[in-house]
């Protein structure tokens, strides 16, 4: 499976940006991930086809909306209120197989993901 995502690019402190990824496979899970220079990479959101979501507390709020559409096998992450400490790659991942609904947590865990696109860049000026 391949994944492109798009949508990265320098935007202000308090702006909006939308992030997409086109899989070019049926992936059961799409997520986002993002790594700032000299961090480790940290869970995003995380979408299932049968529409489950979860965000990081970090992007709550309703700072950050991740959303799918099964049938572009594409999800799209809604960045609004954007603060310096968003600058990043963002990163989409897919996971092929269905999980368990008491380990969804784990989709907050990069190693469960089979497949990571290129990653995108995101900078907010402050």
């Amino acid at each position: 499976v391949q994944l492109q995502a798009s949508g990265g690019g320098l935007v202000q402190a308090g702006g909006s940006l939308r992030l997409s990824c086109v899989a070019s496979g049926r992936a059961y899970v799409m997520g986002w991930f993002r790594q700032a220079p000299g961090m480790e990479r940290e869970f995003v959101a995380t979408v299932s086809r049968d529409k489950y979501t979860a965000l990081a507390d970090s992007v709550k709020g309703g700072r950050f909306t991740v959303s799918r559409d099964n049938a572009r096998d594409t999800i799209y992450l809604q960045m609004n209120a954007l603060k310096p400490e968003d600058t990043a790659v963002y990163y989409c991942a897919a996971k092929m197989n269905r999980i368990i609904t008491g380990q969804r947590m784990r989709l907050h865990t990069s190693s469960e993901y089979d497949y990571w696109g290129q990653g995108t860049q995101v900078t907010v000026s402050s």
